[in-house]
């Protein structure tokens, strides 16, 4: 009996394009993994200077928040390509197989354009505090298209991610995304 699942996967894996995706998407996660390891040592820095040092800290707040925020948005393309954000799958399970697909390929395309809104706001955003040369309003003060430039790094991977992962639905080349019956 063939293993349709492990099938999909290696037809996924094949494939150059979807490999192309789920690679930038794994670079992204360790990215972000970098990030909040960052920021929990940032945060130990600033407990050590303010607990035994006594001193005041300048940087290290800001930088732990910004930190976390960018790890967020960096990481929304690995947790998509793992398939980790939450779902209800009562509804697809009660559908047949066909309705299924195109259940899982509508929502897709819903988070798709939803993704791309974010992404033309981010990008604006991100663009204005380029342009005007905004800082942070911080002792620190940081240009914030440093930290802004996450919005649109993060949801242009996560947009190809979902756009990849439609495309495997339609073609059939992950039969985990559609919740296909397993052998």
């Amino acid at each position: 009996m063939i293993d349709h699942d492990s099938d999909g996967i290696d037809a996924r894996r094949r494939h150059p394009v979807l490999r192309a995706a789920d690679a930038l998407s794994t670079l992204c996660g360790w990215i972000a993994a970098a990030m909040i390891v960052a920021s929990v040592m940032i945060t130990c820095q600033m407990i050590f200077v303010r607990s035994v040092l006594n001193a005041s800290t300048i940087w290290q707040t800001e930088a732990v928040v910004y930190l976390m925020v960018a790890a967020t948005l960096l990481g929304l393309p690995y947790v998509q390509r793992l398939r980790g954000h939450v779902s209800v799958d009562l509804l697809p399970l009660a559908l047949p197989r066909k309705m299924r697909r195109w259940l899982i390929a509508l929502t897709l395309a819903a988070g798709i354009v939803v993704i791309a809104i974010m992404l033309y706001y981010g990008t604006e955003l991100w663009h204005l505090a380029m342009s005007r040369n905004w800082k942070s309003d911080t002792v620190w003060g940081v240009p914030l298209w440093i930290p802004y430039l996450a919005m649109p790094v993060g949801f242009v991977i996560y947009l190809i991610q979902l756009c990849v992962d439609l495309f495997a639905v339609l073609a059939g080349l992950d039969p985990k995304l559609s919740l296909e019956e397993h052998h």
